[in-house]
């Protein structure tokens, strides 16, 4: 079976290189709708695992779902157009550049880890924050606000509901985040729309 990392990033080269410039607008020009998706579904099973669940089977919940986002956006891709593991489209040097940034978010589990050996309730918070810086850089890529946005709100929405429900973190954290995710698609679905009408 593939590796989808390196599917996700290898593709045959094409016949003439191509500036950054060039990749970046036609990265821009994608849809941009797999990952989110995926991101709101992975955080919307966390919050229900909330609900009901103890404390350790939610806690292993958030790992397994925060950590099956990209996986599940690679999937998700091919319904929504973007076929992210397609190896016949050219080498976009932004592919690389947006890998970077998952595996980034992944290495805040360095910092997570620690601290949610000592307040299990604070791995919604430093998982939620963290992962999502990830959408910043998205938005220098993109040309696009909605990732400085989802960035900002996210981590200023987060923190606010860890502090105002200090009883419910794992459901009402994880139900911020979804919140976010979808005004994120609804903005990013629209932009693609909009580009596909002008050009």
């Amino acid at each position: 079976m593939p590796n989808p990392f390196v599917s996700f990033v290898i593709a045959p080269a094409s016949s003439a290189p191509r500036s950054l410039d060039e990749q970046k607008a036609e990265y821009a020009r994608r849809r941009g709708l797999a990952m989110p998706l995926a991101g709101a579904i992975a955080w919307t099973v966390v919050g229900v695992a909330g609900i009901f669940l103890r404390p350790w089977p939610e806690c292993l919940t958030l790992f397994v779902a925060t950590g099956s986002i990209l996986y599940l956006g690679l999937f998700l891709s091919r319904f929504t157009g973007e076929n992210l593991t397609d190896r016949t489209k050219p080498k976009n040097a932004f592919d690389a550049l947006f890998l970077r940034t998952v595996a980034e978010a992944v290495l805040v589990y360095a910092i997570a880890i620690p601290f949610f050996q000592r307040d299990y309730t604070s791995l919604p918070l430093s998982v939620g924050v963290l992962s999502g810086l990830m959408w910043l850089p998205l938005s220098w890529i993109i040309g696009h606000w909605i990732g400085t946005f989802h960035t900002l709100a996210r981590t200023a929405g987060v923190t606010a509901a860890w502090y105002l429900f200090p009883g419910a973190r794992f459901v009402v954290i994880p139900f911020v985040i979804v919140a976010i995710y979808a005004v994120t698609i609804i903005v990013m679905e629209a932009r693609w729309r909009g580009r596909a009408v002008t050009s």
